[in-house]
């Protein structure tokens, strides 16, 4: 399986290197990856009903991300301005009824758009969240990973609640604005990198990360305002 499945590092590896700080380089990333493909074929079990290659891609992202961990680039700073966008735009949102849009984030903040796009783009990378984290932040919750696990197969009340999430993620969708709904399209589900969805859109590809960061900013707080996270 890892002989066959060595061409997805390389795929891996490209994909996220727009993703990840200047330090890290291309040799750290396939290192990671390779560590995370071979991780993915001790664990690989068939009966989960998910193919290898899909648990490959994420066993290696995960490995890079937490490789990125290792090398202390999720900085307090950084969490703090993520924390920041998030509690404003949440006050925006039940005040307004509606998704904000750049101009009243800015202007909620007392920052100029510029420097609210500025905080965007360095916090862009926060939206890779490995699999491992645990999704309450402590040492024993239950990670993302865990939830794609196939444990004894879904219950019906599982089953519901996937349905309702689908259903909330579709609605949020339309509420993002168009270049914002066809950066995640082209991001994933066409598997594009920024640079090449910069070339689709016409728009520089430090603008794609900031149109990346504003929709998972809003799909984070619908989230917790729907009380889907708790």
């Amino acid at each position: 399986m890892i002989r066959d499945n060595l061409p997805l590092i390389e795929l891996v590896v490209q994909r996220m290197v727009s993703q990840v700080p200047s330090f890290m380089t291309k040799d750290d990333m396939t290192s990671a990856a390779m560590i995370g493909l071979t991780d993915a074929a001790k664990r690989f079990d068939s009966s989960k009903g998910v193919k290898f290659k899909t648990f490959a891609e994420y066993r290696m992202r995960g490995a890079i991300l937490d490789e990125m961990r290792k090398l202390d680039w999720f900085s307090r700073t950084m969490r703090e301005k993520q924390n920041q966008l998030t509690q404003t735009m949440l006050g925006l949102e039940r005040r307004l009824g509606r998704s904000p849009n750049e101009e009243e984030m800015a202007q909620a903040m007392n920052i100029t758009l510029d420097e609210y796009q500025s905080i965007l783009s360095q916090v862009s990378h926060l939206g890779c969240v490995s699999l491992h984290e645990t999704l309450d932040h402590s040492e024993e919750g239950r990670n993302f990973l865990d939830a794609l696990e196939d444990i004894g197969g879904p219950t019906p009340t599982d089953i519901i609640e996937q349905e309702e999430l689908t259903y909330l993620l579709a609605e949020i969708l339309e509420e993002l604005s168009e270049k914002e709904r066809l950066v995640i399209a082209l991001y994933y589900y066409e598997e594009l990198t920024q640079k090449e969805i910069a070339e689709v859109i016409s728009v520089s590809e430090g603008r794609v990360s900031q149109l990346h960061s504003q929709a998972l900013l809003k799909l984070r707080v619908k989230l917790l305002n729907s009380d889907v996270m708790d």
